[in-house]
């Protein structure tokens, strides 16, 4: 009898503690699904049934989705929308990566050269493109990409429609590509593999560049080829340039400035107009081109502004990332990668 009084006191804690662990564990369950607005679910949810997702399935993938605010915070301010030139610059352009550029290349110049010939895009530029994104497939992303795009979709308003319909593609694409919706990680943006695709740009133009009828964005082979294609379909010119550092007579006004590069103006006309100088690579007077500014400073931290000319392929590296800060990041690692590897081969 006194044994089990000296047991009551421990029977007690262990039932309190039962039905505290139970109240916690339902208390995160309701949490999971209230943390996205009610009526945004059940919109969504209704969405995804038109494509045959059963609706169960849909609630249960939600259920399971966390919203993160520092993925909000992420995007309220990107890189591209906060620094000067001279400043963003240093991130992507530095001696470590145009050396692990030649690296990626030297070990999958096969590829390489097969994308290059079948799409018509330089294998600097879709090396560049990966060194930029992911450094060459070492970082990929810490976030699951269901997380990143519940969360953006609803509860960012701003951006809100846009990043549900990249939540129903991702759902689209995992259901045609048989992939885990849960186990994928990506960027805060809910971009995905060595390239970076969201989801619509995964349905769209992800290709399979190996040969096992998959488009796996994080296979190097896939990501070289889905690289490629993306700027093929998006109008690369083969054997055109990119853009030109250019000297101007005369400071042109801010409205003559293009924003994002779109190719607008015959080079005749520009030139002309701007007394521009421009030196190292062939522009005919035909080509539609576009005027750049972009904040520098010089030797004596002086702020000046240096004048770019972009042709019809800068704005196509644009699509991939609508900043022109990103599109001469893109064009100069691009530039100096093929500079070092081409130096390398000739020793």
């Amino acid at each position: 009898m006194n044994s089990l009084l000296q047991f009551k006191p421990l029977i007690r804690y262990t039932k309190l503690l039962t039905t505290v662990c139970l109240s916690l564990c339902m208390t995160a369950a309701l949490a999971a699904t209230t943390d996205f607005p009610k009526e945004n679910v059940e919109e969504f949810v209704e969405r995804m049934q038109k494509h045959g997702f059963d609706e169960a399935e849909v609630r249960a993938l939600l259920d399971q989705a966390e919203h993160k605010q520092a993925i909000i915070d992420a995007m309220t301010r990107p890189a591209e929308g906060v620094m000067p030139w001279h400043e963003y610059r240093k991130i992507f352009i530095k001696p470590e990566r145009v050396e692990a550029g030649v690296v990626f290349w030297n070990e999958h110049a096969d590829t390489l050269a097969r994308a290059e010939k079948e799409f018509g895009v330089p294998a600097a530029y879709i090396v560049a493109i990966i060194g930029v994104e992911t450094r060459f497939g070492r970082y990929t992303g810490k976030w699951r990409v269901v997380d990143a795009l519940a969360t953006l979709g609803f509860n960012y308003p701003k951006r809100g429609k846009f990043f549900t319909s990249e939540l129903e593609h991702f759902m689209l694409m995992t259901r045609e590509q048989n992939l885990d919706p849960l186990a994928l990680k990506g960027s805060y943006a809910g971009a995905m593999g060595l390239g970076q695709f969201i989801s619509s740009s995964y349905r769209n133009f992800a290709i399979d560049f190996d040969g096992d009828n998959k488009a796996d964005l994080w296979n190097v082979k896939d990501a070289i080829g889905s690289v490629a294609n993306y700027f093929a379909k998006h109008g690369w010119q083969a054997g055109k340039a990119v853009a030109s550092q250019a000297g101007v007579n005369q400071t042109p006004p801010e409205d003559a400035l293009s924003v994002h590069g779109k190719p607008e103006m015959p080079w005749s006309e520009l030139k002309q107009a701007y007394g521009i100088r421009q030196h190292d690579i062939p522009i005919e007077n035909e080509d539609l081109t576009a005027l750049l500014a972009f904040n520098q400073i010089d030797h004596n931290q002086e702020p000046h502004k240096e004048y770019w000319v972009a042709l019809n392929n800068f704005y196509v590296i644009t699509r991939y990332n609508h900043s022109k800060l990103y599109a001469l990041a893109v064009h100069q690692l691009a530039s100096e990668t093929k500079r070092r590897h081409d130096w390398l081969a000739s020793k």
